[in-house]
């Protein structure tokens, strides 16, 4: 038996008390994070299939068709009204999720912004895919990565696990009275969701305990207290709105944290918005976001077993971005490879390294810091192209940074 203390949102103290079993299971991605919707029982899940996110609506569908759950599945003609049919619903005072990829998340692209902005916590999972021209099913970060000043709460997800916890966690941090905005749960096409693994399930009470009954803040249908969504706001309150969008991000970084420590002292697990991996020593980092993380921690160990100081961050939360929090984890670090698994087309270097570079721009000390453009249309990040990283970082913890901006595994 284990005993949370928890802060109910309307700062009354009380205790939960949650009989928890843990199972570990063979799931892919996509099942995990069917489980994970199925499990929260959302009020309204809209969605539109599209390769390669369709597996999870494939299998929160057959939870549907057996009851498991009581969502009302709305099967829609496209992408723009899958989102379109989460912001009727969440406003009218429902728990709204839905599941995209590449295409169909641009599809949406207008709708994620109206999300954003009316402050509807909706909860979406996005399966990385390139996007199109030409046409590529296979995963790169295009896709969130484009959607990455809209509005949107984004976590990344290393393996099925993270996207399952990922998932969970979203939905405490989107319905949090202070955040109220929605969250974009990321995990790589193919790679993620649709390979095997092993993952830790928690059991469905745990989880119902966890999220708890949605109190949807100034529904439309509650006919006591009028509301009007999505009105006409010119230059008289615009400004105003954007500044509150501004402050719930600001808000969403303390309750991500909050919520991660609640949610490890379920699992025995922490959860970060940056979680290292052979740090405290390091010379030489990679940083990097999704399943490319596995790979490397698969170098370091290797690197480490012949005496070389080398280590890995990952990114778990790129949306908000803590750029403290960034600085101390890599200020003591020599020689900083940033991978990105999508191109900034005229800019320097990728979203990644962009946001990190900035992050030190004020900083006496800090890393010499280049970055990798890599992985796109799904090419594979192999042990040796990884290996490669880190022996060039050599040069560049010397002083000797050579090309800023370099490209992995290219034909050129």
């Amino acid at each position: 038996m284990i005993i949370l203390k928890r802060k109910k949102w309307r700062d009354n103290p009380y205790l939960i008390k949650i009989k928890m079993a843990k199972t570990r299971r063979a799931l892919t991605g996509a099942q995990c994070t069917a489980e994970a919707m199925r499990q929260i029982n959302p009020d309204v899940v809209a969605a539109y299939p599209i390769t390669p996110q369709t597996n999870i609506m494939h299998a929160f569908s057959q939870f549907v068709a057996d009851g498991a759950v009581n969502t009302d599945l709305v099967t829609v003609e496209s992408e723009h009204s899958a989102m379109s049919a989460c912001v009727g619903a969440s406003a009218a005072g429902a728990r709204a999720m839905t599941a995209t990829s590449a295409n169909g998340l641009a599809l949406m692209w207008e709708v994620v912004y109206i999300a954003a902005s009316t402050r509807l916590p909706i909860v979406m999972n996005v399966v990385n895919r390139a996007l199109s021209a030409p046409i590529n099913i296979h995963c790169d970060h295009a896709d969130s990565m484009g959607c990455r000043d809209s509005g949107w709460i984004q976590l990344y997800s290393e393996n099925g696990e993270e996207a399952y916890e990922n998932t969970i966690m979203g939905v405490r941090i989107a319905e949090h009275p202070d955040v109220l905005l929605p969250v974009m749960v990321c995990q790589d096409g193919f790679i993620t969701s649709h390979c095997v693994e092993t993952a830790e399930i928690l059991d469905d009470e745990t989880v119902k305990s966890f999220i708890g009954e949605y109190n949807a803040q100034h529904p439309l249908l509650d006919v006591d207290n009028p509301v009007t969504y999505g009105p006409l706001d010119l230059f008289d309150y615009y400004f105003e709105h954007k500044r509150q969008q501004v402050l719930a991000m600001e808000n969403a970084k303390r309750v991500i944290r909050e919520v991660f420590d609640e949610f490890g002292r379920i699992t025995g697990k922490h959860y970060d918005f940056f979680e290292g991996y052979k740090l405290d020593d390091a010379e030489k980092v990679v940083v990097c976001a999704n399943s490319s993380a596995g790979t490397v921690r698969v170098v370091v160990d290797e690197l480490r077993g012949r005496g070389e100081k080398v280590g890995l961050l990952k990114v778990r939360v790129f949306r908000p971005w803590l750029n403290n929090m960034i600085v101390e984890k890599l200020s003591r670090v020599r020689a900083v490879a940033v991978l990105d698994r999508s191109a900034s087309f005229g800019g320097f270097g990728g979203p990644l390294f962009t946001e990190i570079r900035s992050s030190f721009h004020e900083e006496k000390e800090k890393p010499n810091i280049i970055n990798y453009v890599y992985g796109l249309g799904g090419r594979e990040l192999d042990l040796e192209q990884v290996r490669r990283v880190f022996k060039e970082l050599e040069e560049v913890k010397n002083g000797n940074i050579g090309k800023r901006v370099r490209y992995l595994g290219v034909r050129e």
